[in-house]
């Protein structure tokens, strides 16, 4: 694999992540699961930056891959932080679209799925649950897609005081679409 494929795959797949979150979820306050979904919970709640919180929150499972899966730390490090930036920079430009909510759930799960399985494909993670992920499925010849849908699971139920059992709902569209479309992306290499 080439340095520069990869790296445009991580443009690429960062960009697909930063326009799902902040064009489709944050302008309805939805949920994504993982490191993103925590970030978007931080952010709703405390008004802090979401990638940044991405950033913070996947420092412990740096330390882990830095110590027992180096080459997967070193893969995935500039991923997270491509990946915390785009979302950072887009949200500036969040829009509103007029469109029902369940259509900005798919779209959003849609465009990070495709985002986040571009990146693993190319044997690198947006950071947090997704290095989790990653190295579970590494170990246990797992789809990676799978384990990030069951983590997203968690994320969301967390944040159902927080966003109500509407939103909560449509959360859960979204991470269905995040897992389909990861899945389906990084499934030419599991």
């Amino acid at each position: 694999m080439h340095l520069l494929e990869k790296a445009g795959a991580i443009l690429v797949g960062s960009l697909l992540l930063g326009i799902g979150v902040n064009f489709f979820l944050s302008p309805f306050h939805l949920l994504d699961g993982g490191m993103i979904g925590i970030g978007l919970l931080i952010h709703y709640y405390f008004d802090f930056p979401t990638g940044l919180s991405m950033i913070f929150m996947s420092i412990p499972l740096y330390i882990y891959a830095w110590y027992y899966q180096r080459k997967l730390f070193i893969q995935s490090l500039h991923g997270l932080l491509i990946s915390s930036l785009c979302v950072d920079w887009l949200s500036g430009f969040q829009i509103s679209w007029d469109i029902p909510v369940y259509i900005n759930a798919i779209l959003g799960g849609t465009f990070i799925g495709l985002g986040i399985g571009l990146m693993l494909r190319y044997e690198t993670t947006t950071g947090g649950t997704d290095l989790l992920a990653k190295i579970i499925a590494n170990k246990l010849a797992i789809n990676p897609g799978l384990i990030i849908f069951g983590i997203d699971v968690c994320i969301i139920f967390s944040g159902i005081g927080i966003v109500g059992m509407t939103t909560f709902l449509y959360s859960g569209l979204t991470i269905l679409f995040v897992a389909i479309l990861t899945s389906i992306t990084v499934k030419e290499t599991v």
